[in-house]
């Protein structure tokens, strides 16, 4: 079961739960839900698939925003680190300047309400886009290793007679694994304190025993939720 964790841990590391089968496959699920204070409100996780608007942006929103502080709320400061460059780097491509909070941070620096608040501040933001995992369900398949072989020839004394001596080394069984991950994301305004914005984004992955972490989630994630950003004119060009 140690090797099942450390395998899903690789692409967000986030907490989770597990319920194991009696088969061969391993099937568990996870729910993981952060909350966090942000400019006086609270943040929210709920399910969907695709991209799906779970918040019509408002009409009488200040948009389009131009200052964007990018936020992912996760267990692992890498992982935080990886979403929020990708984003960045979407919105910079949009010819919106945006700013990841990780860049402002270190991992020794609570993620909490007062936090984030300096951080708008000193940037000057005028939105604040956060990111978190609303759901991750992962099943696990085991497949069988090909076996390494060794074989040793001796010449015995009859004619045309020989000893044969076969070695085989078979190693463990591996797992491969199909994830769902869901991630909710929401648009806060400055001026107004409140979600002007929300979606939720769905991805199906494949992951062999041999990859350890799949960066392309992140950069196909962060692609996905700056094109709904740019389709919805949230972001200015």
């Amino acid at each position: 079961m140690r090797k099942v964790t450390s395998l899903i841990r690789r692409i967000f590391d986030i907490n989770w739960h597990t319920n194991r089968s009696v088969t061969l496959n391993i099937t568990f699920s996870l729910r993981r839900v952060f909350s966090i204070f942000l400019l006086g409100a609270t943040l929210a996780a709920c399910a969907g698939s695709q991209v799906t608007t779970t918040q019509k942006f408002a009409a009488a929103a200040d948009a389009p925003y131009k200052n964007v502080l990018v936020i992912f709320l996760a267990k692992s400061f890498d992982s935080r680190r990886y979403l929020e460059t990708e984003i960045v780097k979407k919105l910079a491509e949009q010819g919106t300047q945006a700013v990841r909070s990780t860049a402002m941070m270190d991992s020794r620096t609570p993620a909490n309400r007062e936090t984030f608040i300096a951080m708008v501040q000193e940037m000057k933001a005028d939105a604040v886009l956060v990111t978190q995992i609303a759901d991750l369900q992962s099943s696990g398949e085991m497949v069988n290793m090909n076996p390494q072989a060794t074989y040793n020839f001796r010449p015995t004394y009859y004619y045309n007679v020989w000893s044969v001596d076969l070695q085989e080394y078979k190693e463990p069984q591996a797992i491969n694994f199909e994830h769902a991950l869901s991630l909710a994301t929401q648009l806060y305004s400055v001026q107004s304190r409140d979600v002007v914005w929300a979606i939720e984004s769905n991805s199906k992955i494949k992951q062999d025993f041999d990859q350890e972490r799949i960066y392309s989630v992140y950069v196909d994630e962060a692609e996905k939720i700056v094109r709904q950003l740019s389709r919805d004119r949230l972001i200015a060009k």
